[in-house]
């Protein structure tokens, strides 16, 4: 199967999870997984949160930024790749002065 991001809607989502400003996404769902392809503007941040009977793959496409992870920031930046398992806490933050840009993937458990 093939995902055309260029033929989703765009979604902007102000404050995601509790973050600053807002979250602009392209959101696959096919009722388990979930694949976005998203962007934070300079000093926006998706808010710190657990996953729980899931986790998250985020591919860092573009930019640059900071990831808060079960308590330690860390830098991250065009070709990293941030995990963050089931039952572990984390936030992503773009505090550069350009688009941080970013594909996520949230699989079923």
């Amino acid at each position: 199967m093939n995902i055309d991001f260029k033929k989703i809607d765009l979604s902007v989502l102000p404050n995601f999870k509790g973050g600053e400003k807002e979250l602009e996404a392209k959101m696959f769902f096919d009722g388990t997984n979930r694949i976005m392809k998203a962007k934070l503007a300079p000093g926006a941040s998706i808010g710190m949160h657990t996953h729980e009977g899931s986790c998250e793959i985020i591919f860092i496409t573009s930019g640059n930024g900071s990831v808060i992870f079960d308590g330690e920031r860390t830098p991250v930046y065009a070709g990293l790749c941030h995990y963050c398992p089931e039952g572990h806490t984390h936030s992503l933050i773009n505090d550069s002065g350009e688009d941080l840009e970013f594909l996520a993937v949230v699989p079923r458990q």
